[in-house]
């Protein structure tokens, strides 16, 4: 992988291992070789994760709507700031530059962001591997709630099998480097529903 996209948050959250383990993530991208590419700010998680990398000697790449850059304060130390017009050009921007994709926690920006690459990955868009870091148990619920999708039968286990989840940095870009996405196609036939 030559380049990983992080979605965070744009806070820090109530618990220091937040903003710990996006520096760490930052920090190992770089020592790795891997670029970063990530929301462009310098606040919150999403700074915490460029600082990282950034201290290592790291790539990092920030895409940002012109009408965020106030509000999130784009950071100024990165290797190249991108400027885009909207929240989609954003996310499509982010999805060019990338061949994998990490959330750390985050809020409802970050949800939305990793669940359009999963729905994208889903409809063969890409295949790229998409991975949690399931800090501190951050997204235990959502990852019952996906469980609970595939035993309600709206969504299919190989497609549960797209979410490599993981609370280590390291073992969680091992199971990204050996991601293969499903084969089966998302459409169903009448016969099959």
């Amino acid at each position: 992988m030559q380049a990983i996209t992080v979605f965070c948050g744009s806070s820090s959250g109530r618990k220091p291992i937040y903003a710990a383990q996006a520096t760490s993530l930052g920090e190992t991208l770089a020592q790795s070789g891997i670029t970063l590419v990530y929301g462009g700010a310098q606040v919150g998680l999403m700074g915490a994760v460029a600082d990282g990398a950034l201290a290592e000697g790291g790539k990092v790449i920030g895409v940002i709507p012109g009408f965020l850059g106030r509000k999130e304060i784009a950071h100024s130390g990165l290797t190249e700031l991108i400027v885009v017009k909207s929240m989609h050009e954003r996310k499509q921007r982010m999805n060019e530059l990338c061949s994998g994709v990490i959330a750390l926690p985050g809020g409802f920006g970050t949800l939305e962001e990793l669940f359009e690459m999963l729905t994208w990955g889903q409809l063969g868009l890409h295949q790229k591997p998409i991975g949690i870091l399931n800090v501190d148990g951050y997204y235990d619920d959502l990852i019952k709630l996906l469980q609970s999708m595939v035993s309600n039968g709206l969504l299919r286990e190989s497609n549960y099998a797209m979410v490599l989840v993981d609370e280590s940095i390291d073992k969680l870009l091992q199971k990204m480097k050996d991601y293969e996405p499903p084969r089966e196609k998302k459409w169903m036939t009448a016969s099959q529903t």
